[in-house]
């Protein structure tokens, strides 16, 4: 999915593609089309994509962990939406409005973050910045389609399922741990032995690594929610330096990639702002009634887009102005 949507951009943002190479997994015939033109994939090999100047890895961690190491080190740029290098010592973990200084000539291999956490990293950037997050607590809302095509055809086979016969049917097929129509289940990933899911220690772990805040507590609860696109975050952060409301409004008014709703009634929702947008919306501003110097901050961006594909293209253009 990711794949198909940076093809999409890199076209409509006119990115300067002289020739493009497209790969799949070689095990059955496919192509894709471009301004046009139609592209066979093949199987991928280091000395094919040693032809390219940037390669967008939208695939496994394991193909990213066998070919963008070696293509780096040969001059190759390397755009990796896996997971595989986000937390790795020496390669940047970038969203390009927060960190894009962190893109250097020198550190060829770059990685894309989880699409989950973008939109809490790119609204609260200038805040961090200035007046200092040192908690941060999240409950993420994420839509269907950040577990993949697949389970967006579930929820919709439950949702013809339900208005067919009058129950949501339970699935074998293990996409989902529960049934997600009309549902939603505080799991996304698996768990480890404190009971944390997969999601939850990526933000964490991630999101310190971004800001470059190693001292930041960051607590998350991750739910899969029956939206098809668009991630949501319900967000309270403390700061170390006194702050108002009227200072925070600034910050966010002013921050790259962002678009803030000042009035409450305002706010942004994934079926309005969460579908092929191209940045972060945040709304619903106001002061936590816990803790003195804690607000409160509601959060969507495009899994699809911001969170990754999209991500992935405005690394390749700064890397194109180097």
């Amino acid at each position: 999915m990711v794949g198909g949507e940076l093809l999409g951009l890199l076209e409509s943002r006119r990115f300067p593609v002289g020739e493009l190479y497209a790969f799949n997994s070689g095990r059955a015939a496919a192509s894709v089309t471009f301004r046009g033109k139609k592209h066979a994939c093949s199987a991928p090999s280091f000395e094919a994509l040693k032809k390219a100047d940037i390669v967008f890895f939208v695939s496994t961690d394991e193909v990213a962990e066998k070919f963008a190491p070696r293509l780096a080190a040969a001059g190759v740029w390397c755009v990796d939406d896996s997971a595989r290098f986000r937390l790795t010592a020496g390669v940047p973990l970038v969203i390009p409005e927060v960190n894009g200084e962190e893109l250097k000539p020198s550190r060829k291999l770059i990685a894309g973050p989880n699409c989950t956490l973008t939109g809490a990293a790119v609204a609260l950037a200038l805040i961090h910045r200035r007046f200092r997050v040192t908690e941060l607590r999240l409950a993420t809302y994420q839509a269907v389609s950040g577990a993949g095509k697949a389970a967006m055809a579930r929820l919709e086979e439950e949702l013809k399922a339900y208005f067919k016969s009058g129950s949501v049917p339970r699935s074998s097929d293990g996409k989902f741990p529960r049934p997600i129509a009309f549902n939603l289940f505080p799991q996304v990933g698996s768990f480890d032995g404190d009971g944390h899911s997969g999601e939850e220690n990526k933000v964490e772990a991630e999101l310190k690594k971004i800001w470059g805040d190693r001292k930041i507590k960051i607590s998350t609860t991750s739910v899969r929610v029956p939206v098809l696109r668009g991630h949501s975050l319900a967000v309270w952060f403390k700061t170390a330096r006194p702050c108002s409301p009227a200072a925070l409004r600034k910050e966010l008014q002013r921050t790259p990639g962002l678009k803030f709703f000042p009035r409450p009634d305002e706010y942004p929702t994934p079926l309005e702002n969460g579908n092929r947008t191209e940045i972060v919306y945040a709304g619903r501003l106001r002061r936590a009634r816990t803790a003195a110097n804690e607000y409160q901050l509601w959060i969507v961006s495009d899994n699809l887009y911001k969170g990754a594909a999209l991500n992935s293209v405005q690394i390749a253009e700064k890397i194109a102005k180097l």
